[in-house]
């Protein structure tokens, strides 16, 4: 039984009295301890497929399955309790998070509204957050907006682990920072996801990233499944146009694929 199952997800808008389609009839499977990225041009659903697996807004139709149920039937009490096990993290977790608030209050609210932990006990959790993702626990006490992007994007992935979840949607969790940086944060997932067997719904438009992190990647055009399969070998030798189009408007990666052949 997979992790995730996604089946003939379909999501429209009413545009300029036009009807849009932003995800047309795309289906996938995500296994536990597996990453698979969502890959393709600006528009082309992937945004949009996250926020439906998340269920920030809800599909006109098909079906999403998560540990077992029927995703989309659960309300209320029980989604609230699903949802731990499905966390995001965001491009921006400044935009995300309240910038005034503090580390301890970010990483603190998941502890608290899930009730995974006692109000005396949160400190020491928050602190072994922190140290889990190469922080240190003197740093509970900063706002987010006095740290720097890379220690707010650890502080990110810290509140997302936080409720233990078996799935991550990450959206274009590392594009915006720079190329050290983002390194060191890839290698955290990485390892995160060894230790705790978590998987990725990764989101992104860098096929370099894509093609180092992925075990699998779907190329999404004009919100339909345009090509689909194990990460290196669809990004190495593209067969649809949009793959062909992503791999050439991407010298550095396509310069890397002509000198591997």
């Amino acid at each position: 039984m997979s992790l995730l199952a996604v089946s003939n997800l379909t999501r429209r808008y009413r545009r300029g009295g036009k009807t849009v389609v932003a995800v047309d009839d795309v289906s996938f499977h995500i296994e536990p301890g597996e990453t698979l990225a969502l890959a393709g041009p600006s528009g082309s659903g992937k945004s949009t497929i996250a926020r439906l697996v998340l269920r920030l807004i809800e599909p006109d139709a098909g079906a999403i399955e998560f540990e077992g149920d029927d995703f989309l039937a659960l309300r209320g009490a029980t989604l609230r309790a699903r949802r731990a096990r499905l966390q995001m993290v965001f491009q921006d977790p400044l935009a995300a998070f309240n910038p005034r608030a503090t580390v301890a209050r970010v990483l603190d609210d998941p502890l608290r509204i899930h009730d995974i932990a006692s109000r005396t006990e949160r400190p020491r959790r928050i602190a072994a957050l922190l140290e889990r993702v190469g922080l240190a626990a003197d740093l509970a006490p900063r706002a987010i907006h006095e740290i720097s992007g890379g220690q707010r994007q650890r502080v990110a992935i810290a509140r997302a682990i936080a409720t233990s979840p078996s799935l991550i949607v990450l959206d274009e969790a590392v594009s915006a920072l720079d190329v050290s940086v983002r390194r060191q944060i890839l290698d955290l997932l990485l390892d995160l996801q060894r230790q705790e067997r978590i998987a990725y719904l990764f989101i992104s438009h860098d096929l370099g990233v894509v093609r180092a992190v992925a075990h699998r990647v779907i190329l999404l055009d004009a919100g339909r499944i345009a090509e689909s399969g194990d990460a290196r070998a669809v990004i190495d030798a593209p067969q649809s146009t949009i793959g062909k189009a992503l791999v050439a408007a991407a010298p550095r990666l396509k310069r890397t694929t002509q000198d591997a052949s």
